[in-house]
């Protein structure tokens, strides 16, 4: 009995702690794509959310992490698709490839293809941003690291090297597919249009990709 409340209680507090941290990345958002991201600083934030600086910080080391949160659920993505394929039976990279293609129909702003004008703003504010691109690098090097160890699982472990170049290549091809369509939806071509060609680059970087990897 006395378990059941502990676990309820804990789940309660963790599910808080989730709101604020969502209420303060939107909070910095909306500042960052009012004003640039150089413009705001954290003691306007912390204001702006109605919360201490100190308590920002707990939630956020870097006032990067406020903008990034955004894709937080997506740092190991990767790896947690090629782990359900892996436990299922299925080949890896046609897991992946399958999850893109499937992100790509629901147009995903990880995806890149997407013209809502707030995720355009947003990812005009991200790739533009100096410190923001230095901070993605460290995202895709803990995607990277995280995708290796979910490949080399069984194989050679995430230290493999196979393992980890290919998880370099994925993550590399990832991010190539997500600007170009980026960078054609910016050029002012319609997502609909857009959409065959860019499951079409999906598959050919994913056949690609398979000639190379053993996985």
């Amino acid at each position: 009995m006395c378990e059941g409340v502990t676990v309820t209680v804990s789940g309660l507090r963790e599910l808080k702690k989730e709101r604020t941290r969502q209420t303060l990345s939107d909070t910095a958002v909306e500042l960052f794509l009012e004003r640039g991201f150089d413009a705001v600083s954290v003691a306007e934030i912390a204001a702006a959310a109605e919360v201490s600086k100190p308590t920002l910080f707990r939630y956020f080391p870097a006032k990067e992490d406020l903008a990034l949160y955004r894709f937080a659920d997506h740092e190991d993505e990767p790896a947690r698709v090629v782990a359900a394929a892996r436990a299922a039976g299925a080949e890896p990279l046609a897991a992946l490839r399958d999850h893109v293609l499937a992100g790509l129909a629901r147009r995903d702003p990880v995806t890149g293809l997407n013209d809502d004008p707030r995720v355009l703003a947003f990812l005009r504010l991200l790739y533009g941003t100096p410190a923001l691109v230095a901070r993605m690098a460290a995202y895709q090097g803990r995607s990277e690291e995280a995708l290796a160890a979910a490949l080399g699982a069984g194989s050679g472990g995430a230290d493999s090297l196979a393992a980890r170049l290919a998880a370099a290549q994925i993550v590399a091809v990832l991010r190539v597919l997500a600007h170009e369509n980026v960078r054609r939806v910016e050029a002012g071509e319609r997502v609909a249009e857009l959409l065959p060609d860019a499951e079409a680059a999906t598959r050919e970087a994913f056949r690609r990709l398979a000639e190379g990897l053993p996985y």
